[in-house]
């Protein structure tokens, strides 16, 4: 159960304009989950959630590690639009792919390639599927916009269903980095120390890999 960088933040992108201009006006706004927050304003969500061809930059350090081809079966929690399912089928046509997100508004916004491989469905909701049944599930940013009881519900059925595993959280140092973390977000529900998130990783008998997001990745 490594630390495992893929390498998505090595592209800064201009958060500090944003850090601390967000009120709990528009945490309430980007709460609905539908288009004001994909494509609204900047302080309400994404200002413009939009295909932009990153992941074919990323995906082969994933492909390589976790051995993906043809006959792999690929989980995505949290997939939005589809951007990360859309360009892994475009490098392994015949991958086959699911992603699950729990709102309705990026998935009827997702390219039609990718839409009808798209479900709405609740992260912690993974009952119907079968025991190792995905070759790999992906949680990308998603996980930790849940309250803790729900993130180990979700990552008891990840370690259930699948062989192996990736996903992302947000966590802090010391209580400054944790105010800008906090300051910046507007999803962000459970952020935890590294050395937390690790006894939650043991407690729910988590094996996959895993990443750390933080105030410094995120350029704040």
């Amino acid at each position: 159960m490594p630390h495992f960088d893929i390498g998505y933040f090595k592209e800064r992108v201009q958060r500090k304009s944003i850090s601390g201009s967000r009120g709990i006006l528009n945490k309430f706004k980007a709460w609905k989950l539908n288009e004001e927050y994909y494509d609204g304003q900047r302080t309400n969500g994404y200002g413009g959630f939009k295909y932009d061809g990153r992941w074919k930059k990323i995906l082969p350090k994933l492909i390589k590690r976790y051995n993906l081809n043809k006959h792999s079966k690929i989980l995505e929690i949290g997939c939005k639009k589809g951007f990360l399912l859309y360009d892994l089928k475009m490098l392994i046509p015949e991958i086959k792919t699911i992603g699950i997100e729990n709102h309705i508004y990026p998935i009827n916004k997702a390219d039609k390639k990718i839409r009808k491989f798209l479900y709405k469905k609740n992260y912690y909701d993974l009952k119907k599927y079968k025991k190792n049944q995905f070759d790999l599930v992906i949680a990308f940013n998603s996980i930790y916009m849940q309250n803790l009881g729900d993130i180990i519900r979700t990552l008891e059925e990840i370690n259930r269903i699948s062989k192996k595993s990736y996903i992302s959280v947000a966590s802090y140092k010391n209580k400054i980095d944790r105010d800008k973390f906090f300051d910046w977000t507007l999803l962000g529900t459970t952020i935890l120390k590294k050395d937390e998130w690790r006894k939650i990783f043991k407690l729910t008998s988590y094996e996959g890999d895993y990443y750390f997001s933080d105030a410094k990745k995120l350029g704040l």
